[in-house]
């Protein structure tokens, strides 16, 4: 059996990627917490931001592109973006 390598070793760097974070719904402070917390580690505009409703309309799914330099970066924006308040769900 094959060992399994952990998802940072599975990228080439550097690389775009996408983030995705799922919070409660028409709710902009999720929003400009989930982009103040990317850009701690890596500088994003506000059009590298996509946002949608999920089927139900009761929670919304940010979706921030990244262009990581490496590993640490990926790392840093998870851990960052754990601590965001209201967050459900994080890809």
């Amino acid at each position: 059996m094959v060992g399994r390598q952990p998802p940072e070793e599975l990228l080439s760097y550097p690389c775009l990627h996408e983030f995705k974070a799922f919070g409660p719904a028409a709710d902009a402070a999720f929003q400009e917490a989930v982009f103040q917390a990317v850009n701690r580690v890596a500088a994003v505009s506000r059009d590298a931001l996509r946002t949608r409703l999920s089927s139900g309309g009761r929670y919304q799914c940010i979706t921030v592109l990244v262009r990581l330099e490496d590993s640490a970066q990926l790392k840093g924006i998870y851990a960052i973006l754990r601590d965001v308040e209201g967050l459900r769900y994080l890809l």
